[in-house]
């Protein structure tokens, strides 16, 4: 609009210094044709489509015209609405001015806004006097309305709104104590289809492979739950819940095993995969990086393909969540020698004959 309405003003008087030679006859030659021209589109169109340009150049044209002139030009619009226009110009040109001379209350401190807004997110159960009473005790001066406002301002509801724990939060906060489980399929050579149970835990992404059977009976279920359990006991993993779908391989036995080690099963919704995302995401990696590439010939060769699958997953391959590491290795030290940079010589390790590859420095 800023760049429209001076081409306008400009073009407008290069097309009144043209019409200054023209005698009083063409003048009006050329208004009878142009009205003829406006009513003949006035015909045809029901309603024209005037943008905010439009609008301030007409009113600035024609406001001087007095209102019976008006109601005889051949406008595409009413004279009122014209008008209209310009006294809504005038109207915004003076409150934008009074706007400018009154100063108003001054606004309040960006450091402030955050600390207000870290105050809120952190505490879902405080509201803007809890807040604002916080603030107090840091000696932070501000207004009761200030913190009311900048909440409501960056969307962060009442208290007993922020207080319910979603999905999201409660694996966050929860991380370090979760385990999640699952059962896909693996399909051999012959057809068969092989069921593999697999387990993995969301603080360190570690993964468990648990077994494969053609027939996951509730005895190989709740075996394989016995079987985890001693694992965790041996690593010394502290575990609180267990997260798993309403699959019915899922036994009351196989719940027994870990309600005796005081872990808490979490069902996941129906048909709500995204509540066991990180299971889900393990075994797309697991599909895409290994079974879509390797043909399985039978049942012990799937076990020997998921056991160097696991051992290359938890020891080598780099996550994003744990900052590049493997689940079962720290992040190494950064190499900042010179010398040792111009001079590389990193190995591989193949596994499962090139399927896998694994890098290291040479010794």
């Amino acid at each position: 609009m800023l760049l429209r309405l001076p081409y306008l003003a400009v073009s407008s008087v290069f097309s009144l210094l043209r019409l200054l030679p023209m005698s009083d006859l063409d003048k009006d030659i050329e208004i009878l044709t142009l009205r003829h021209q406006l009513a003949v589109l006035q015909r045809q169109i029901d309603r024209p489509r005037i943008t905010a340009v439009d609008r301030a150049f007409l009113a600035a044209l024609l406001h001087r015209l007095p209102g019976p002139t008006l109601r005889r030009l051949h406008l595409i619009v009413s004279p009122d609405t014209v008008l209209r226009w310009h006294r809504d110009l005038m109207r915004r040109r003076h409150a934008d001015a009074s706007r400018r001379k009154r100063p108003g209350r001054p606004p309040t401190l960006r450091s402030i806004q955050a600390l207000v807004l870290r105050l809120g997110w952190e505490n879902g159960g405080w509201g803007y006097r809890r807040i604002h009473g916080e603030l107090a005790a840091l000696g932070i001066k501000v207004a009761l309305s200030t913190v009311w406002e900048v909440l409501k301002q960056h969307g962060i509801g009442p208290a007993p709104e922020r207080d319910r724990q979603t999905w999201a939060v409660f694996l966050s906060g929860q991380a370090h104590v979760i385990l999640a489980c699952d059962f896909f399929t693996a399909t051999t050579l012959n057809g068969a289809s092989v069921y593999v149970f697999a387990v993995i835990e969301h603080a360190n992404r570690r993964i468990r492979i648990l077994g494969a059977t053609a027939h996951p009976t509730a005895d190989w279920v709740t075996q394989s739950a016995r079987n985890l359990v001693m694992d965790l006991e041996d690593v010394g993993a502290a575990v609180t819940y267990l997260i798993r779908d309403r699959d019915t391989k899922y036994t009351r036995a196989f719940d027994a095993v870990f309600t005796a080690e005081g872990i808490e099963i979490v069902t996941t919704g129906i048909r709500v995969p995204r509540m066991n995302s990180i299971m889900e995401r393990w075994v797309q990696t697991c599909r895409h990086e290994l079974l879509d590439r390797t043909l399985i010939w039978n049942q012990a060769h799937l076990l020997h393909t998921l056991a160097e699958f696991e051992a290359f997953y938890n020891q080598h391959r780099p996550h994003r969540t744990l900052h590049s590491a493997a689940p079962l290795l720290q992040v190494p030290e950064p190499i900042t020698e010179p010398d040792r940079l111009d001079r590389l010589d990193v190995h591989r390790r193949d596994r499962l004959g090139g399927t896998l590859h694994e890098y290291a420095h040479a010794a």
